[in-house]
């Protein structure tokens, strides 16, 4: 099952790519709503093979997921790959320059089953797959508005007086 979606940024492809690697505020992101992440690897910088062991509630159940990044090309995107006991996912982002102040990026996630509750878990999702597309969507467009906002902030910041 893949979700897609398409998204056009106010900002410069590199200040767009610097925000949407900024893994640390993801990391702060997801603690804050109560769940626990770990970086497993001991790179110094930003590349292929950073991986972080998470865990959180969904449903009212304990989950754990592995993920890695796989691929990671510098202003043109990246691919994760998520690892939990009854799926598999590949993130993907992919970002392009539509002109020197606005950028498209391209946010989409591809499940697959790895176990018979997997599958069953997919299967319940396709039978509403037009509401979670569309819950998709917005939380992507949500997204794509906050770094908008990242981006205006850091530029009044560097703005001279």
């Amino acid at each position: 099952m893949k979700f897609s979606t398409k998204e056009d940024i106010e900002a410069p492809i590199e200040d767009a790519f610097a925000l949407f690697v900024d893994f640390d505020q993801f990391e702060r992101s997801a603690l804050r709503r109560g769940g626990q992440v770990r970086r497993t690897d001991s790179l110094k910088s930003k590349g292929v093979g950073m991986s972080w062991d998470a865990g959180f509630k969904f449903r009212g159940k304990a989950r754990k997921v592995s993920a890695e990044l796989i691929a990671y090309d510098p202003n043109d995107g990246y691919e994760m790959d998520v690892q939990s006991s009854d799926l598999n996912a590949i993130a993907t982002l992919e970002l392009m320059s539509l002109s020197k102040s606005r950028t498209r990026a391209t946010l989409s996630v591809e499940l697959k089953p790895k176990s018979l509750s997997g599958r069953l878990m997919i299967q319940t999702m396709r039978l509403g797959k037009s509401r979670l597309d569309k819950r998709y969507r917005i939380k992507a467009s949500d997204f794509a508005r906050i770094i908008e906002r990242q981006h205006k902030s850091n530029v009044k910041a560097q703005a001279p007086l």
